[in-house]
């Protein structure tokens, strides 16, 4: 169940009093998403890469109500299943026939590689664009998705970015230009190239080598007679965790060197960020529901965990913090999910105050690659979602 609300929100951290009027109105734990945070930074990628359009990757976080606050911003999608994919057509049944078919074509990237037969005959009549590395991709596009774009995503560096892409995704870069040609051989029509240089990209120079990795098999491409259309730089941008994340503006402007140096102005430049939208714009409010002493150390129990909004720490090997609202001394304390699972331990050395049973905590930059991951183990629900400054 979500709900919505309207509120400001404070220009240093959360707006602590809101929170907790939010978490009191409808209980704990409660994933708090902020759509004004969510323009802002779309608002903030357009403005230093503004010949680049976004992607929103859907799978960094699903919620219906961000795909609508993304499309009203003018933002594209990048989906990776085809419940993504109906998830934003849906989202936009406004629109006339005629339009949603356009909007099909021009604001979707099918960006999985490896698609399934039944996936590809549901996509078809969409005509849509879809990402592929292999020979065996080709012959399945052939058969169940003929009215495809195609675009192929080679294989680049991930050294230095937090979730490393490379070891499932991207053709080597030696066969690139031949799977490029055998498409073609199939009948179909490859539209771009694409790279992804892993999550949260710290080593600028992974974005660098790409790019001039695509700029020479376009090239090679052209001398055998086929010119692409469309370079997608995939995802990656940063997030500020911490101070010590290097600034995405450093990042952008790297970028955007390359492109106007590599590039000839008519290829449509596109991206996929994920993280960037939303990390930042999502906080989840939680209580204390146990307490105890192990080993000397004051440990809490609380209502959400590794196996809810707290997945994130597995699958995106992000941590995030627990913070109290409530003021005093901190000392080093240990912070468990609500499961009777050892493994859901969200931490062994937050710094909180002395807490007490029912108190409210939270995290902040939750909203990437966390809730979309929750699960029903152990019978606890993910946390409740609630909408402010929409």
């Amino acid at each position: 169940m979500e709900n919505k609300t309207e509120a400001k929100s404070e220009e240093d951290g959360i707006d602590k009093e809101l929170f907790q009027k939010i978490a009191k109105e409808h209980g704990t734990p409660v994933f708090i998403i902020d759509h004004e945070k969510i323009r802002q930074n779309y608002r903030e990628f357009k403005e230093h890469l503004p010949t680049v359009q976004a992607y929103f990757a859907v799978k960094a976080n699903s919620n219906p109500e961000i795909v609508k606050t993304m499309y009203k911003m003018g933002a594209s999608f990048d989906v990776a299943s085809f419940p993504e994919f109906m998830l934003v057509y849906e989202n936009i049944k406004h629109l006339p026939e005629k339009e949603k078919q356009d909007f099909i074509w021009d604001k979707i990237i099918y960006a999985n590689t490896i698609k399934p037969k039944d996936t590809l005959e549901l996509l078809n009549p969409y005509k849509p664009l879809v990402t592929y590395d292999n020979m065996e991709e080709i012959k399945k596009i052939k058969n169940h998705c003929p009215n495809a774009g195609l675009v192929l995503r080679v294989r680049v560096q991930n050294t230095g970015s937090m979730v490393e892409l490379s070891s499932k995704f991207g053709a080597h870069p030696g066969e690139a230009v031949d799977l490029i040609e055998e498409a073609f051989k199939a009948g179909l029509v490859v539209e771009g190239i694409s790279f992804h240089v892993g999550s949260q990209c710290t080593n600028f120079n992974n974005y660098v080598q790409a790019l001039n990795l695509a700029a020479s098999l376009f090239k090679e491409a052209e001398s055998r007679g086929h010119k692409l259309q469309i370079l997608d730089i995939g995802g990656g941008f940063p997030v500020k965790y911490n101070p010590h994340v290097k600034s995405f503006k450093t990042l952008a402007k790297k970028i955007n060197s390359e492109i106007k140096q590599l590039f000839p102005p008519d290829v449509q430049v596109i991206a996929e960020p994920g993280r960037f939208m939303v990390a930042n714009a999502c906080t989840v409010v939680a209580k204390v529901v146990g307490k105890s002493v192990r080993d000397g150390k004051t440990c809490y129990y609380l209502n959400d965990g590794v196996y809810h909004t707290f997945s994130g720490q597995v699958f995106d090997h992000c941590t995030y913090p627990i913070k109290a609202f409530k003021e005093g001394e901190k000392k080093i304390s240990a912070t468990f999910g609500p499961t009777c699972d050892a493994f859901d331990t969200i931490s062994l050395s937050d710094e909180l105050p002395e807490l007490e049973i029912d108190d409210l905590v939270y995290a902040e930059n939750i909203g990437a690659y966390s809730i979309a991951s929750a699960t029903y183990f152990n019978g606890f629900p993910p946390a409740k979602v609630v909408h402010i400054n929409q």
